[in-house]
């Protein structure tokens, strides 16, 4: 990941964060419903890691939002 871009992996994982927890989903609960591990869950919503499209489609469909809402970054 580029340093430039840390900042935009760090919006997205807020973003996901935020809407597991309207969802009131554990970050277990949500790796179990993506087929990834709760430390994939944790390094994502702390814009370590870079996700591929198929792991972002999933992400929305378990958040139930469209994935455009991943990207709404607040200031």
């Amino acid at each position: 990941m580029k340093d430039e871009y840390k900042g935009l992996y760090q919006q997205f994982g807020l973003n996901v964060v935020y809407y597991r927890k309207k969802k009131r989903l554990s970050q277990t609960q949500l790796a179990e419903m993506v087929d990834i591990h709760r430390t994939y869950v944790s390094s994502i919503e702390l814009g370590k890691v870079s996700v591929s499209f198929d792991i972002l489609f999933k992400l929305a469909e378990a958040l139930e939002v469209p994935v455009n809402k991943l990207f709404e970054f607040r200031e």
